[in-house]
């Protein structure tokens, strides 16, 4: 029993470790994709689309959602290229 507890917090650190070194590679993307969701946000509230037929910026959701896609793609044009060994 005490054997499957000690396995069980290997693993799970194991997987932690993983998912921290995914975010520390690709935090500048994740940084995009928040920037661009309030951006979106922002442009829906203030600018918008005052006769609703926008495809994008009649909804708040739309544009919000396009903003974060839009962000995350500006962002990691400047992602720093993995060294290939």
């Amino acid at each position: 029993m005490n054997l499957s507890n000690d396995l069980y917090k290997i693993i799970t650190i194991h997987y932690i470790k993983t998912k921290m070194n995914f975010i520390k590679k690709n935090i500048l993307v994740f940084t995009g994709i928040i920037a661009g969701a309030l951006a979106g946000y922002l442009y829906w509230k203030y600018i918008g689309c005052l006769s609703g037929t926008c495809a994008i910026t009649s909804k708040p959701v739309n544009s919000t959602i396009y903003g974060s896609a839009m962000g995350g793609l500006l962002f990691s044009l400047f992602k720093p290229q993995q060294k290939k060994s």
